[in-house]
């Protein structure tokens, strides 16, 4: 039996940034319940990079959501479009994979999703499976269920077009064939980041011109990486990316997702709990209260997120030992909980020498002072002494000690 309409409605739609319609989608959950019938919930995925972090998981959480409420979910790996390469962002053409790396890479997928999904509760798809069948005749009245003017709309696709950069026709495929997944898969809702909002309505469109009822479409948003900060009133910052060296691996180190998790603001951390955590809304609006009537310190309700993210990707016991070990390293170093926090910005290179944080931090008067600092053993970041004056530091938060007395938070960005 499923939960309440309105109890799977308000969870469904926690942290959606689109809900195309979200009339539609209560008129599904009422069928659903009425008919003791589970909604099949599509998630694409192209096996391009592997490696997932957990903004990645936002979207795979969401999925699990509805797992728990009792629909199906449907893992598409996009075997097929991954070899067309998708050209959402992007300002030119993506080269495509070959089959073989495609297949490797979807290999790794799996083997990570299910560190969140329940592997017994969840279809896995390949869309090459209906698209190789696809004849030449077919893909030609598949493209002629949309207009160029209408994919002109797109604003990658627009703007490449002004800019005067190449659009290959290939590319137009792309979201046609990712419209058809749904169309194939039966879908009654389509998940996707808010970059992929244009792809997903296609989905709609597509259903509609086969004769079926239209999907409905649920953006997730693109998490902010661990460097994000509250900037006049609202959360600020560059999405989660490697490139950027602000994200967390859910294949890292058990101490280092801990420690990563332990240096995100108090603000951030509440918009984690709501994009990552898996405790309701209901019991996070209990943590909130209980952090800002100051029965609880917000330092203890970051544990409870680190531990419950490490736990998810780990187990309980290396949760348990990350944080026991973070405590040893930083609590019992005399780290304040309320520690004094700086911001240094970051030129063009996107990264900083040690020697130069040291002056540009007020922590010493000048370069060759932090240099003589370094060398005398009394300069430690996050707990470790640094021996390597030249060691450059990217982006992020880290607690910078120099000296005996010498101590704060130094963000760089």
């Amino acid at each position: 039996m499923f939960p309440p309409v309105e109890e799977q409605r308000r969870e469904l739609l926690r942290g959606t940034v689109d809900c195309n319609v979200e009339e539609e989608l209560v008129a599904r959950l009422k069928r659903s319940r009425e008919t003791n019938t589970p909604m099949r919930v599509k998630a694409g995925f192209d096996p391009t990079a592997p490696d997932l972090h957990i903004g990645h998981t936002v979207l795979i959480q969401k999925m699990r959501q509805f797992q728990e409420l009792g629909h199906q979910v449907i893992f598409l790996i996009g075997d097929f479009t991954g070899m067309i390469g998708d050209p959402t962002g992007k300002s030119e053409t993506r080269p495509a994979l070959t089959r073989e790396a495609v297949a490797a890479n979807a290999e790794t997928y799996k083997k990570q999703i299910f560190k969140i999904l329940d592997p017994e509760k969840t279809e896995v798809a390949f869309n090459s499976t209906w698209m190789d069948r696809f004849s030449a005749a077919e893909f030609v009245q598949l493209a002629g269920r949309y207009t160029v003017a209408r994919m002109m709309e797109r604003d990658d696709f627009n703007k490449r077009f002004k800019g005067g950069q190449p659009i290959s026709i290939h590319e137009f495929l792309y979201p046609l064939v990712q419209g058809y997944d749904s169309v194939a898969l039966r879908a009654d809702v389509e998940l996707g980041g808010t970059d992929q909002l244009f792809n997903l309505l296609i989905g709609r469109m597509i259903q509609k011109s086969y004769g079926m009822e239209p999907q409905i479409v649920l953006t997730t948003p693109l998490l902010e990486g661990t460097n994000a900060r509250v900037v006049d009133g609202r959360l600020q910052g560059d999405k989660m990316s490697k490139s950027l060296n602000n994200y967390v691996g859910i294949d890292e180190p058990a101490k280092e997702i801990f420690g990563k998790l332990m240096s995100i603001t108090d603000d951030l951390m509440w918009r984690y709990y709501e994009l990552l955590s898996s405790r309701s809304l209901d019991e996070i609006a209990v943590l909130r209260r209980r952090v800002e009537s100051g029965e609880a310190h917000p330092k203890q309700v970051k544990v409870e997120l680190a531990k419950e993210i490490v736990g998810r990707y780990h187990s309980l016991s290396d949760a348990e030992s990350a944080a026991a070990e973070f405590d040893q390293l930083f609590a019992r170093r005399e780290v304040p909980d309320e520690l004094e926090e700086i911001r240094v910005e970051l030129g063009e290179s996107g990264q900083i020498a040690l020697t130069s944080l040291l002056s540009q931090s007020g922590s010493v008067t000048s370069n060759s002072e932090g240099k003589r600092m370094v060398q005398q053993g009394a300069v430690s970041i996050d707990g470790e002494r640094i021996s390597d004056f030249q060691q450059l530091l990217q982006p992020g938060s880290y607690v910078l000690k120099v000296g005996k007395r010498w101590l704060k938070r130094v963000t760089l960005a």
